[in-house]
């Protein structure tokens, strides 16, 4: 199974080598556009291959495990890499329209291809050592991606960026240093047992916390999020939807990855932690998000937000919860980049993102609007969308704990989140645009508008199929949390041997 695992990575990293040199325009983007085409159709095949067969795993150049690096994919490791896929897909064709030739001929796809492999390897790596590995990959071209195109904000945003995931990268590291000093292994799988029979387990309890916080940054949860809501509204808009779609994504996944599979000694400690930090996350994010006036700003806060739905689905450790919390990971890579999308758009026609400056989007753009509201009010939780269920699952799963506050909390953050896109919609939308300047679809430029109407409407389209036929899916996401919950397919898969 070694080349269904690698080819979903090869297939980003070969791209991105001949999109750089073949950088100028307009070769290097269809050199993007047809690799992503081809990331979707190996992703596709990974997928096909774990609904057959359940986890698959590979060893590289036949180094057995634990001594060797790891492949391996289970439900929940494939259905990302899909996602990953299809949402590079729709970013390539959005680009198309936003990135200008000067920026292209700095070699923007060959970075945006270098990040979609790093944020796959990371979802597809079985030991931790290469996990740090895919990180420094995501790091470098995400704030290579981030300052492209010079100008004040965006460096300044890169600088922030930059730095606080350097220090969440330290953490990560010493954790990953004090855990192999500890156990003699990195192999996630390994680590199961070797954790499990660890004689210091009060050790194992903070190397838990350490790696809670370097996941914690790149997941942006409280209080270590402050560094996304200062960068992602800074760049071209085709970064930030990837940007908002994947990266805080991973952070997620290796928090469930970790928290399922390895810190399972102390869960009542561990857990309740993440309960606090989660419901902490959901709040503050949505109050910023209130804050503010700027489309992307807002938007930005909001991953925030829906990121400490993701959490709690995991701090609450039930086979419901974490079903939930898998569904709302797809849902919300999907609707969250779909949503940067309209906001790029959005400027074309309005020429600005400030909600103060901008309206009559509603006249002079109706398929946007349209387009709007669909994930909008997923985000918000409206039924039959997606959102709707996967917000309903994790209530639910709290109801069943007697968690009231819990769902209090995870209800109130969704009436707010009502607020904010209601607020984008009468402002952008609905309202008259401010006196002295009209829109007009004459305003769009005429050809790459149309371009990028289709990965918007695409996303707002499978946004639609997941909230009107939700039953394969969340029985997909039932089967990855089983398989979370009981990771002994998993160990057997990679080690070779019954745990």
């Amino acid at each position: 199974m070694s080349w269904v695992l690698v080819m979903p990575i090869a297939v980003p990293f070969l791209t991105a080598v001949v999109a750089y040199l073949a950088r100028n325009y307009p070769a290097g983007r269809w050199i993007s556009l047809a690799g992503s085409v081809l990331s979707l159709v190996a992703s596709a095949v990974l997928m096909a291959a774990v609904l057959d067969q359940g986890v698959i795993a590979a060893q590289m150049s036949n180094w057995n495990a634990p001594f060797g690096i790891t492949l391996v994919a289970d439900y929940l490791a494939a259905v990302m890499v899909v996602i990953t896929a299809i949402t590079g897909l729709a970013t390539a064709i959005y680009a198309l329209g936003e990135i200008p030739e000067e920026t292209e001929s700095l070699g923007f796809y060959a970075l945006f291809q270098t990040l979609i492999a790093g944020v796959t390897g990371a979802f597809l790596t079985g030991d931790l050592f290469n996990l740090y590995v895919w990180f420094e990959v995501m790091l470098i071209a995400s704030f290579s991606l981030l300052v492209i195109g010079g100008g004040k904000d965006r460096l300044d945003a890169g600088i922030k960026y930059v730095a606080l995931n350097l220090v969440s990268t330290l953490v990560f590291l010493s954790g990953i240093g004090l855990l192999y000093g500890v156990t003699g292994t990195l192999n996630m799988a390994d680590l199961r047992e070797a954790v499990a029979n660890a004689e210091n387990q009060g050790l194992i309890t903070v190397i838990a916390m350490m790696f809670m916080v370097g996941f914690g940054v790149k997941a942006a949860v409280f209080p270590l999020f402050f560094w996304l809501p200062a960068s992602y509204h800074t760049p071209y808009f085709a970064i930030s939807a990837i940007f908002a779609g994947l990266l805080t994504k991973v952070g997620v996944y290796a928090l469930m990855r970790m928290f399922t599979l390895v810190f399972v000694g102390d869960v009542g400690f561990t857990h309740e932690i993440l309960i606090w930090v989660s419901l902490l996350t959901m709040f503050t994010g949505v109050i910023g998000a209130a804050a503010q006036t700027d489309f992307r700003k807002i938007l930005s806060f909001h991953i925030i937000s829906q990121i400490g739905y993701m959490t709690l689905g995991l701090a609450l450790f039930t086979p419901l919860a974490l079903m939930g919390g898998v569904f709302y990971l797809v849902h919300h890579i999907i609707v969250k980049a779909n949503l940067f999308f309209v906001a790029g758009l959005a400027k074309q026609y309005a020429g600005d993102t400030d909600l103060n400056r901008i309206g009559g989007l509603y006249k002079s753009a109706p398929l946007l609007a349209v387009l709007f509201i669909i994930p909008a009010f997923s985000l918000a939780g409206f039924p039959p969308l997606s959102g709707f269920w996967a917000k309903y699952l994790i209530v639910k799963a709290a109801i069943e704990l007697d968690a009231w506050f819990v769902a209090f909390v995870s209800l109130l953050v969704g009436l707010l989140t009502i607020f904010s896109m209601t607020k984008i919609w009468g402002m952008a939308f609905w309202k008259p645009h401010p006196e002295g300047y009209d829109p007009t679809p004459d305003r769009a430029p005429p050809k790459v508008t149309r371009a990028m109407i289709v990965p918007i409407a695409g996303l707002a389209a499978m946004t639609i199929v997941i909230g009107f036929y939700p039953e394969p899916f969340v029985q997909f996401a039932q089967t990855a949390a089983t398989q979370l919950l009981d990771p002994s397919d998993y160990v057997t898969t990679v080690l070779g041997v019954q745990p």
